[in-house]
């Protein structure tokens, strides 16, 4: 046995010693000089092998689709022509943001900022007034929903879409975090106050000093250095998804495409789930069953004791009916979501009038830039709270591009002076600058609303107790087709749960 255990001692060695000479040796097919090598002036070429999967992300692979409503606009907005769009490859969550998820950000706010910053904390409260109605006995919601355990695995609603995008911007710093503890290059730091705390962008500019373990080898100098971005290691930012995106990941057309024997691909459907109901069609022991959370007519939430329909009168538990083809949940019903784009009826027709803004459709762009200090070029001391300080792009930078000219891009075609529309809020529309599109229905709604294709907004300041949302995450490179890298050390079985009509 000793034998045995020494023999593989020295082929590991062995291997680690051939993959180090390798990384060494390995040179520019431009310019001949090596990688890697202090003598030859220590330019690194990272091992990178692909951008892990982050927690509870999901990787929906990219290709074309036609965006828009595929069945009767009863509403007869026409705020959602149909149009093709190809939407690139990206992550989104498997399941909305729960409850306990917001109690845990809530946490941290409260650990950090909470002596010199309350107001922080109180800015990032959900409403939970949002469960009241005049007419209905709502106050066990008021006090329950968001903090009893009962309600843990529940989606949090009573978000604003700023408290979302604050949600997102936490979240990330929080997992790139830990990748770094993870890898033994930080300790854990629970005592972080105020500006002193872990921000991924003031990390990689250097203003944040973490308590280092071990930092990487700099090739250049034979010494240490922290982590950048060039390393692969930390992961992009969490964030809203785009209507775009949203609605390509709810339709979820892997699995007709998959599942086709004779190429008659079709990327029509009206729902999540093929066909034009909204009950389970196949025939087994779940034939008949609901498909979603959802309202199914007036005053029926969940359908008749004894033979229910979906379970839950009110919201469900974020893993609870079918998954879709890419094994999303409550793409549809339950609660909807809020989505990082501006609202514009006439966005489906501008898109096909510019012609070049179908690849990653988005309204709601605001090009920024960080405030750099004019004498060093870097940039400025972070905020109070840790962050990297922004600003709008110079108009005069832009007068001099051909691909964008203003650095906010909210009423392009539909609002501004060349398209001579204009809202009058509160007049003739509740449309402003500030309504963002919400998608995917809910457990108040009927099922009109369920079609991924189907368009609402809300405005980005209020909320409602049946919104909420989930994150989206970049996918950078491409996908190979085999399955993409998962470097994902933070992959955990998920417990199991009991999930209706499996």
């Amino acid at each position: 046995m000793k034998k045995t255990i020494n023999l593989g001692l020295c082929f590991a060695m062995l291997a680690l010693a051939l993959a180090s000479c390798g990384k060494k040796s390995e040179s520019s097919t431009t310019t001949g000089w090596k990688y890697n090598d202090q003598k030859w002036g220590g330019f690194e070429k990272s091992d990178y092998e692909g951008q892990a999967t982050g927690p509870n992300l999901v990787l929906i692979e990219g290709g074309t689709f036609t965006m828009g409503l595929t069945d009767q606009d009863v509403t007869y907005e026409w705020n959602n022509v149909a149009r093709r769009v190809t939407v690139s490859s990206f992550y989104m969550d498997e399941t909305e943001v729960r409850n306990i998820d917001y109690q845990e950000y809530l946490y941290w706010i409260n650990r950090v900022y909470g002596e010199t910053y309350p107001e922080v904390w109180r800015r990032a409260l959900p409403d939970t007034l949002v469960w009241r109605e005049e007419l209905a006995y709502n106050e066990p919601m008021v006090e329950n929903y968001l903090r009893s355990p009962d309600y843990y695995q529940y989606p949090v609603v009573g978000v604003n879409w700023h408290q979302a995008n604050d949600f997102c911007k936490w979240r990330t710093d929080r997992v790139n975090e830990m990748i770094l503890v993870k890898r033994g290059i930080i300790d854990p730091t629970t005592d972080q106050k105020n500006e002193n705390n872990f921000d991924t962008e003031a990390y990689l500019a250097g203003q944040y000093e973490p308590s280092v373990r071990k930092n990487l080898p700099d090739v250049r100098t034979g010494g240490e250095r922290r982590v950048k971005l060039e390393d692969g290691i930390l992961l992009p930012a969490y964030r809203l998804p785009t209507e775009a995106e949203w609605e390509y990941a709810a339709l979820g057309l892997l699995g007709n495409q998959a599942t086709s024997k004779d190429e008659l691909i079709t990327d029509r459907r009206i729902y999540p789930w093929n066909g034009n109901t909204v009950r389970y069609q196949k025939r087994n022991k779940n034939q008949g069953k609901i498909m979603a959370n959802f309202k199914r007519s007036g005053g029926d939430y969940g359908g008749m004791a004894g033979a229910l329909n979906d379970n839950a009168f009110y919201t469900a538990e974020v893993v609870s009916g079918w998954p879709n083809d890419y094994g999303l949940y409550n793409m549809a019903g339950n609660v909807n979501e809020w989505t990082a784009d501006l609202y514009r009826p006439m966005t489906s027709t501008d898109l096909e009038d510019t012609g070049n803004d179908d690849l990653n459709a988005y309204r709601g762009n605001k090009f920024l830039t960080k405030k750099l200090d004019p004498e060093t070029g870097n940039p400025i001391v972070k905020d109070s709270l840790g962050r990297l300080v922004y600003e709008l792009i110079d108009t005069t930078s832009t007068a001099r591009r051909d691909n964008y000219k203003r650095p906010e891009v909210y009423n392009f075609l539909d609002g501004d002076k060349e398209s001579q529309v204009e809202y009058f809020y509160g007049k003739s529309t509740l449309i402003n600058d500030s309504t963002r599109v919400i998608k995917g229905g809910s457990w108040a709604d009927r099922a009109f609303w369920l079609a991924p294709g189907a368009r609402r907004f809300l405005d980005e300041n209020k909320t409602s107790k049946t919104v909420g949302f989930r994150c989206a995450m970049v996918r950078k490179g491409a996908v190979t087709g085999n399955g993409e890298k998962d470097g994902n050390f933070f992959k955990t079985k998920r417990k199991k749960q009991t999930r209706r009509y499996d």
